[in-house]
């Protein structure tokens, strides 16, 4: 296996390289950036959400427009849309929310001028990942000003909705949905490209679907904060919407629940997941249901790996049943794995998948994740649809287990997390919980996608989401 430090210096080498390619790689599908926009959304949350410690009630929106222009003279606009997740991407500890919030709309700015500058025709794979070494500086730039530096996850995070109206944009000019377009007769250069000599030869088409899937599982976030049952709840919101861990089983329908964790304290977290055990086991035996699974997220504050040892062997003993229904774990421990080597994940991955998550910044990461001892990726679209399918292929070509988690992501950001979990291979499940936390920002969506946007079954209906481009509608 290449070294993470190879692939690394690779994967920045052959992303400069679009303008050098010989005229037979340039293909008569690309296209070119003409013109960027973008937009900011505001909203509360109906509830607080639990991020590493720190509670959040509000989310910003990144929206970009992007036209792009065909060989032929063609034009066609492009929608991208990402909660910009500051909390989640940048945990500062000298700097408060408004101004790392700040430091992104700085950094949107920035990336937009670099997009808008980018006169070279390709693929959007090639688009974007030609530019990531450039919006990369322009973060250690902008950093330079800054109390603490962007991190690479945040800079990521700010790219994502400029990816993915690029992908948007050059799927209506062509006519069909952006992941049936990442074939020979669109994107020009093999996965050896963009990957390394063992993916030479081999095309994105072999690791994605044409396809969407027809549905996927609903994962539902019990947060930290979250009432479990009707005694929890101190003050009804009364707005319509379940409000007990119960409440939402029945209103959704409800197979997947995922537990938020605090990973530094024992007690509670084996409390915390028997609370939410016998709760669902009791709901789900009233309505007949006899088969449904958990995730834990620890929120990378686990100390060591002894600490998930040991909470398995306590979960054994506290609560019955519980951990023969967990399907995987997201990244226990701190996300700085090259800082953290000591962080072997075997043991535990031998009991249950262990995915990678905020560690996950491209494929040397995912590369440097498994010699560690995980067994699954997190994919997000918050990372951005042209790395994402990158590490969808990497993935499958180690066999890893698959997931697609999101950022409370709302309204298009939804479409674009389904679209990409639903065109993936393998993937074990969807999480969205904006519809708990942020339901305002669904507004006028469900309409348009209401397999997506209401789930009553516990599955995410995906057959929508064949439209051209990202499938917005």
């Amino acid at each position: 296996m290449r070294s993470c430090s190879t692939l690394s210096r690779r994967r920045f080498l052959t992303a400069g390289a679009i303008a050098a390619l010989p005229l037979s790689a340039r293909n008569p599908n690309d296209v070119r950036i003409r013109s960027i926009d973008i937009a900011y959304e505001d909203f509360l949350y109906r509830a607080p959400i639990k991020f590493g410690g720190r509670a959040l009630d509000r989310v910003t929106l990144l929206n970009v427009t992007c036209e792009v222009e065909g060989r032929d003279g063609k034009h066609a606009r492009g929608f991208g849309s990402m909660p910009m997740g500051n909390v989640w991407s940048w945990p500062a500890r000298s700097m408060g929310y408004d101004e790392t919030l700040a430091a992104m709309k700085a950094l949107a700015a920035r990336i937009g001028g670099l997009y808008r500058g980018n006169g070279e025709f390709g693929h959007p794979i090639d688009l974007t990942m030609a530019l990531e070494p450039a919006c990369l500086k322009a973060a250690a730039e902008l950093s330079q000003g800054l109390p603490e530096p962007i991190p690479m996850l945040c800079s990521l995070v700010v790219a994502s909705p400029f990816d993915c109206a690029l992908h948007d944009a050059y799927g209506k000019l062509h006519g069909r949905n952006a992941y049936q377009l990442v074939g020979p007769e669109h994107l020009s250069r093999d996965l050896g490209a963009f990957l390394g000599p063992e993916f030479k030869g081999e095309r994105l088409t072999r690791y994605l679907h044409a396809a969407a899937v027809e549905k996927l599982p609903l994962y539902h976030l019990v947060g930290a904060l979250d009432p479990i049952t009707a005694s929890d709840v101190s003050k009804r919101l009364n707005d319509g919407l379940p409000e007990t861990l119960p409440e939402w089983i029945r209103y959704n329908g409800l197979r997947r629940i995922k537990i938020k964790l605090a990973g530094n304290d024992m007690n509670w977290d084996v409390r915390r997941v028997a609370a939410v055990h016998r709760a669902s086991m009791e709901t789900q035996r009233e309505l007949g249901v006899k088969d449904w699974r958990y995730s834990l997220d620890f929120n990378e504050k686990c100390h060591d790996v002894e600490y998930v040892l040991e909470f398995i062997r306590k979960i054994d003993e506290t609560a019955p049943g519980a951990f023969a229904l967990i399907q995987y774990i997201e990244q226990p421990t701190a996300r700085d794995l090259a800082a953290h080597p000591d962080f072997d994940m075997h043991k535990a991955a031998s009991r249950k998948p262990v995915v990678i998550d905020e560690s996950l910044t491209g494929p040397e990461a995912l590369l440097m994740a498994q010699k560690l001892g995980y067994s699954g990726a997190a994919m997000k679209a918050c990372k951005g649809v042209s790395q994402s399918m990158l590490i969808a292929a990497l993935a499958q070509k180690r066999k890893l287990f698959l997931c697609v988690q999101d950022l409370t992501c709302p309204g298009a950001s939804l479409i674009e997390s389904v679209g990409l979990a639903a065109h993936v291979p393998g993937v074990a499940a969807i999480e969205a919980n904006a519809r708990q936390y942020v339901p305002a920002a669904n507004k006028g969506w469900e309409k348009r996608h209401p397999g997506v946007f209401e789930v009553k079954d516990g599955y995410v209906h995906c057959a929508s989401l064949n439209g051209p481009g990202l499938s917005f509608g």
